[in-house]
């Protein structure tokens, strides 16, 4: 490998772990906040809060790749042209080829990682990321009853409790079932206490009553206690879990048929979703191209590249606009599904094209006389 091909690679490598590890933890950060709420209503363990947030990493991944070698690659070929050493390259002999090679040959490996990334890793995290949070959702082996609040315990059943006291005892608590919509209770206590056990945690109350209404005339009855004990450990936990698009395997996206569970908008995410785990890697090859592209393919201009990157930019941003577009089409309509394929094949081409199209220095863009001299006197050196 050219040692100026290692010199630009270094900075592409470089760039590309900085800016992925930056955007990725900024992303982590901001949408691990949506969980705070498991630490403080589920009693979740920072431990277990981290790595429940730490399984969405991946599917992060696979949408900032793209995104940083594009940034890298505009960062490090603008400085490249802005410190005149693309011309030093040029003047030495090098191609266009040459010179981008090492973008997409990092590209090209970013679309290899992707790929294991979208058809393995990402459907096996979110499969056990959505688990790890249904378990802990309908868990109720460390509930916590905030006091001063309705504690929505399961699907029907509300518990509220006026005040907890230092030694755990639950003043003033009021528990009202639902789950029967043909005889919902409501139970009152002056005291209690929760209790954990083996079997799951229950309620002691005392010093309270138990109302019930029921039966199609409405029957209201009212039983007094001294003691009565509410079990928390067998409440439902609402049922199986829907599996959505993004935790199944590519096999089961293409080969899942219509049945009474799935609906044929059902079927459609999932058709589109298994095309877009195919396409979307490529998307490291497809933005890398249009970058180079957009920098190589233009004449030295003392006053900078301002304008090319600019172009470049909204370039990307309309491809990628396009591709959320064909996605929501195809959802709707599964014969426009070519539009996916169409919307990364055509970029790529045209900026190959672009980039490897006949080219020419122009002479009243070129260095002065005094830096010719100097860029043929460093010609061997290169």
């Amino acid at each position: 490998m050219l040692g100026i091909t290692r010199y630009i690679l270094k900075q592409l490598v470089l760039g590309v772990v900085i800016v992925t590890a930056s955007l990725s933890m900024l992303i982590w950060l901001t949408q691990s906040l949506r969980f705070v709420e498991l630490i403080l209503n589920k009693g979740l363990s920072v431990t277990s809060f981290i790595s429940l947030t730490m399984l969405l990493l991946p599917s992060f991944l696979v949408i900032i790749m793209p995104i940083a070698i594009f940034a890298v690659v505009l960062f490090v070929y603008n400085k490249l042209i802005t410190d005149r050493e693309l011309v030093v390259m040029r003047a030495t002999g090098m191609s266009q080829l040459n010179i981008a090679f090492p973008a997409i040959l990092l590209a090209v490996l970013l679309t290899v990682l992707n790929f294991a990334f979208t058809l393995d890793i990402v459907p096996k995290s979110v499969l056990k990321f959505r688990e790890m949070r249904w378990t802990i959702q309908h868990d109720v082996s460390h509930l916590l009853l905030q006091e001063g609040e309705f504690n929505h315990v399961a699907k029907g059943l509300t518990v509220y409790i006026r005040k907890r006291e230092s030694d755990g005892t639950l003043l003033g608590i009021l528990v009202h079932d639902s789950r029967d919509i043909k005889k919902k209770v409501t139970m009152m206590a002056e005291r209690g206490r929760l209790v954990y056990t083996i079997k799951g945690p229950h309620v002691n109350m005392t010093n309270g009553n138990r109302q019930e209404i029921s039966g199609e005339d409405s029957k209201f009855s009212i039983l007094y206690f001294d003691s009565y004990t509410m079990d928390f450990g067998t409440l439902d936990s609402g049922g199986n879990r829907f599996k959505d698009a993004r935790e199944r395997t590519l096999n089961n996206l293409l080969t899942m048929e219509k049945t009474p569970e799935f609906l044929d908008v059902d079927i459609r995410r999932f058709r589109v979703e298994a095309h877009k785990r195919l396409t979307l890697p490529l998307y490291n090859i497809v933005f890398a191209m249009i970058g180079i592209a957009g920098l190589l393919s233009g004449t030295f201009n003392r006053q900078g590249q301002t304008l090319r990157v600019i172009g470049t930019i909204a370039a990307v941003v309309i491809v990628q606009a396009a591709s959320l577009g064909a996605e929501n089409i195809a959802t709707k309509n599964l014969s426009m599904i070519p539009l996916i394929y169409i919307n990364v094949f055509i970029p790529l081409i045209a900026a190959f094209l672009y980039l490897f199209r006949p080219f020419q220095w122009k002479k009243d863009e070129h260095l002065s006389s005094a830096q010719r001299r100097s860029i043929i006197r460093n010609k061997g050196k290169c």
